[in-house]
């Protein structure tokens, strides 16, 4: 496995995230571009944070967190049953439980069956598998997750 990419605005909410995560009851995943930067791809900058998680363990973040539910702007391609974010420090972190992706004619949950621990300062973090985020990133088809499906398989 290679080693995690982090810069250092990504640091500290990885931080919080894996403090903040660590009693959730179900299995849970940092995803997206931070998941990317933690399994390792370089140069990138997340905007953000995405977290997939269980409905009830989404509920328990807001709590914690006091995030409340966004109303995600409609989307052809992505839709959740639970979306908030959270503004923990200099990066939002979206919590996002129910993810779905259209494809193939149909929505489907988008649920890692995958579960990778990176050790991360006395805690741990979990990604998919660069292999599945990548097939995760061909699954969702654009021009951009397909740039990124080829810098993850260059990791594999």
């Amino acid at each position: 496995m290679a080693m995690p990419q982090i810069n250092g605005r990504l640091e500290p909410v990885l931080d919080l995230v894996a403090e903040g995560c660590a009693d959730l009851e179900d299995p849970w995943w940092v995803f997206g571009s931070a998941g990317m930067a933690l399994a390792g791809v370089p140069g990138l900058s997340p905007p953000d944070v995405d977290l997939i998680v269980s409905e009830r363990d989404a509920r328990a973040l807001m709590a914690r967190w006091g995030a409340e539910p966004v109303a995600a702007a409609p989307s052809p391609l992505f839709q959740s049953k639970i979306f908030a974010k959270a503004l923990l420090a200099d990066l939002p972190v979206e919590i996002m439980a129910g993810f779905e992706c259209f494809s193939g004619g149909a929505w489907a949950p988008v649920t890692p069956a995958t579960r990778q621990e990176i050790a991360w300062k006395g805690a741990a973090l979990y990604t998919p598998s660069a292999a599945e985020q990548a097939q995760i990133c061909r699954r969702f088809g654009r021009d951009k997750d397909l740039a990124r499906a080829g810098l993850l398989e260059a990791l594999v």
